[in-house]
């Protein structure tokens, strides 16, 4: 696990700036506000299928990426289960991807 990723997100819902579950994200993504969508590795292909459209649809070209954590990782970092997140600030969006590049 990487702790630095986990801290992040954890500023980041401290900061109000995570949008965890399905219809927070999916109101994220619709509304501009989601600057990076991320599925846990254990979220459901229909899951993944859905926010592959999602991020995608009308023009939009939000960056989805799989995270190599499980929902229960997720948990244990943020207090909030859910297999979808968007991050909704641009400064907390590109810190957690260049994480999350350095450990692939």
């Amino acid at each position: 696990m990487n702790d630095k990723v986990f801290g992040m997100l954890g500023l980041a819902r401290r900061a109000g700036k995570l949008s965890p579950g399905h219809d927070a994200a999916f109101e994220s993504i619709a509304k501009g506000r989601a600057r990076a969508c991320f599925l846990c590795s254990d979220a459901s292909d229909r899951l993944k299928r859905e926010f592959d459209r999602t991020t995608k649809y009308e023009g939009r070209d939000v960056p989805l990426l799989e995270v190599p954590y499980l929902k229960d990782d997720l948990y244990a970092a943020t207090g909030i289960r859910a297999a979808v997140f968007t991050i909704d600030d641009e400064g907390f969006a590109k810190k957690i991807l260049m994480l999350l590049e350095d450990i692939a």
